[in-house]
C-alpha cells in the first residue's frame, strides 16, 4: 500500500511539473568505419589554395549545416528551402552510388565457377560522429556507401574484371557524387528572419531575397518542408531582433 501511494504521488508530481527528479539528456555514440583512403579524404576535404578550389568534406558540411538548421527552427523559409534541396541532392547521390555498385556487383557475380568476395581493409579506421542534426549523419551514411562502392570497384579491378582506366573513372564518379552532395549547403545566408519578414517585406527580408533569390510559393507558405527538418520555434518579436545560433539542449546532447 505504501509503495502504491509513493508511485501515485510521483505520478502526480510529474503531471504538475513539480518533481526535480527527471531523466537527463539523451546521449549516444556513433562511429563511421572506413576501409579506403578515397573515402577517408571525403571526411576532411581540402582547404582552398591559390591554384586549387576548396573541396568540402564531411566536417565542413556539418559546419555549414548548423546555421541552416537554426534558421529552419526559427521559421526561416530560406533555411527550409535549403534543407529541401540538400535532401534531394543527398538522395540523388545515393542513387548514383547504387547504380555504380549494381553494375560492379553484377560483374562480380557473373563469373562461372568462381566466387569473389569484396575486399576488406586489414586495418579500417573509425571516425566518431558528433552532429546535432540528421543531415550531417546522412552525409556520413553517403560516405559509408561510397566506401563500400570503392571497395567493390577495387576488387573487380584486382581480379581482372575491369581495367585501370575504367576503375579510376568509376571511383571518380562515386567521389564526385558525394562531393556534390557535401557542397549543397553553400549559398545559404543566415539573416535572422522568419516568414513574416518576407510577407511584410521588411528590410531584412528583402536583403535575404536579394542574396538568395525567389522562393517557391509552397515553401514560403510553409506547405512544403524537408522530411528531416526541425519543427519551427518562433519567438515573439523574432523579426525585430537578432538571435544566437544555438541548438536546443536535447539536440546538442543527442550524439555527444
Amino acid at each position: 500500500m505504501k509503495e502504491h501511494l509513493e508511485i501515485e504521488q510521483h505520478a502526480q508530481r510529474l503531471e504538475s511539473g513539480h518533481t526535480t527528479h527527471q531523466p537527463g539528456v539523451l546521449r549516444s555514440e556513433t562511429w563511421l568505419t572506413l576501409e579506403t583512403r578515397q573515402a577517408q579524404r571525403l571526411i576532411t576535404g581540402r582547404r582552398a589554395e591559390p591554384a586549387k578550389p576548396e573541396i568540402i568534406g564531411l566536417t565542413r558540411f556539418s559546419s555549414l549545416l548548423r546555421p541552416i538548421w537554426s534558421g529552419a527552427r526559427s521559421d526561416d523559409p530560406y533555411a527550409d528551402w535549403w534543407l529541401i534541396k540538400i535532401e534531394e541532392i543527398l538522395d540523388g547521390a545515393k542513387r548514383e552510388l547504387d547504380k555504380i555498385e549494381h553494375g560492379i556487383q553484377r560483374r562480380l557475380h557473373d563469373i562461372p565457377a568462381i566466387d569473389v568476395s569484396v575486399a576488406h581493409s586489414v586495418e579500417p579506421i573509425k571516425v566518431p560522429l558528433q552532429f546535432s542534426n540528421p543531415y550531417a549523419f546522412r552525409g556520413a551514411y553517403l560516405i559509408a556507401d561510397c566506401d563500400r562502392v570503392i571497395r567493390a570497384i577495387l576488387t573487380a579491378r584486382h581480379v581482372g574484371l575491369i581495367g585501370r582506366a575504367e576503375s579510376e573513372k568509376l571511383i571518380y564518379e562515386a567521389g564526385r557524387a558525394v562531393r556534390r552532395a557535401l557542397s549543397s549547403p553553400v549559398g545559404y545566408r543566415f539573416k535572422s528572419i522568419n516568414r513574416d519578414d518576407l510577407q511584410q517585406q521588411t528590410a531584412r527580408g528583402m536583403e535575404a531575397k536579394n542574396e538568395m533569390g525567389e522562393l517557391p510559393d509552397e515553401v514560403l507558405e510553409g506547405k512544403r518542408r524537408a522530411s528531416y527538418g526541425p519543427s519551427p520555434v518562433v519567438k515573439a518579436g523574432f523579426g525585430r531582433g537578432r538571435i544566437r545560433l544555438r541548438n536546443r539542449p536535447e539536440e546538442e546532447g543527442s550524439t555527444r
